[in-house]
């Protein structure tokens, strides 16, 4: 594995600059668990944790945080699997079952956040792999980093289709009230068996819509990203208007369709899985996406106006990419009343 290709300007792109963290670093383990059965953790401690944002990107945001590289969510489209190819790793089942782990991403991020030289710009997090992937339960890696974002009231948002994110809402409270977070969560589509084959290693849909619920019950504001619309296997209209209505049913604030883009890496593994389970779409998805990877625009502009409609029609609407949502500012405390009764939480 080319560990010393991780350099601190492009946070894993290969470069003559100084490593992020060097191969005498590294401590491999497998976990003969259930839980982790199959996957390999390389635990590192990396020398940067903020990582720039390319200027060429379509992302809203400048910094980001990823406390973790290659992700057991196995989302076949993943657009960060060609990361995985920087370290001499597989981009396809390598991608779902090596995991890097930066254990030392916490203080890190804490001594970079009181530099003199950072000037608390927005991070976001879950735009590379999921922060709260499985091997989140044994690293705990994001209570700190939250922890240091909140000491810090710098602004944050997560992207995530995990529900442990729910572990880690106390903390999330506490940094809504100094700062602003935004919190999204990923749900592309609520049919079980497209979930079941392009999504294998993540919560089903209805369990991530709980996660939606659960936030807005506690006073967050939580938004849906509607992503990806798989082309031909999950845009039918009735399979979005099924979407759109379970989004609303769960309380979201918003939701934002994204159609599904193929990169390299992500492009060959993807096609392959669609070779093997969709052979007679192949040919669709060698002319839909023969321009590279993106969909064409009259199609994204289809999939953008028919769910914008039916969140419309639902009560909800779209969001801006990125805009952060904060936690209100508590009503105050009335004064005690034998009297009155007792409000029970849901949670």
């Amino acid at each position: 594995m080319r560990w010393e290709n991780l350099t601190a300007e492009s946070d894993g792109k290969p470069s003559g600059n100084a490593a992020l963290f060097g191969a005498d670093a590294v401590i491999t383990r497998t976990i003969d668990t259930p839980e982790f059965r199959g996957i390999t953790f390389h635990e590192i401690r990396a020398r940067t944790i903020v990582n720039r944002v390319p200027g060429a990107s379509r992302m809203p945001f400048e910094w980001t945080v990823n406390p973790y590289r290659g992700c057991s969510h196995a989302c076949v489209y993943c657009c960060a699997r060609k990361t995985h190819s920087y370290l001499d790793l597989d981009t396809g089942l390598g991608f779902d079952s090596q995991i890097v782990v930066k254990v030392n991403a916490p203080d890190l991020l804490r001594r970079q956040l009181g530099s003199r030289r950072w000037q608390g710009e927005h991070i976001a997090m879950g735009t590379n792999v999921d922060c709260y992937q499985r091997a989140e339960g044994r690293y705990r890696l994001m209570p700190g980093i939250i922890a240091a974002l909140r000491d810090h009231a710098n602004p944050f948002s997560i992207l995530t289709k995990g529900t442990l994110i729910l572990r880690d809402l106390d903390l999330l409270k506490q940094a809504a009230a100094v700062t602003e977070v935004g919190i999204s969560v990923s749900v592309g589509f609520t049919d079980h068996e497209l979930w079941r084959t392009v999504e294998p290693g993540t919560p089903a849909p209805e369990r991530r819509l709980d996660v939606v619920r659960a936030l807005s019950g506690h006073g967050i504001d939580c938004g849906v990203l509607m992503a990806p619309v798989i082309p031909f296997l999950g845009d039918e209209p009735s399979q979005l208007r099924a979407t759109v209505r379970a989004i609303a049913a769960s309380g979201a604030t918003s939701v934002t369709p994204l159609v599904l883009h193929l990169r390299p890496g992500a492009r060959e593994w993807f096609m392959s899985w669609l070779e093997h389970h969709h052979p007679h779409l192949v040919r669709r998805y060698e002319r839909l996406y023969a321009e590279g990877a993106y969909a064409p625009k009259w199609y994204q502009r289809r999939i953008t106006r028919q769910v914008h409609e039916l969140a419309e029609e639902y009560g909800i609407g779209p969001t801006r990419p990125g805009m952060p949502r904060r936690l209100p500012a508590p009503a105050p405390e009335p004064e005690p009343d034998v009297a009155a009764p007792t409000q029970l939480t849901l949670l």
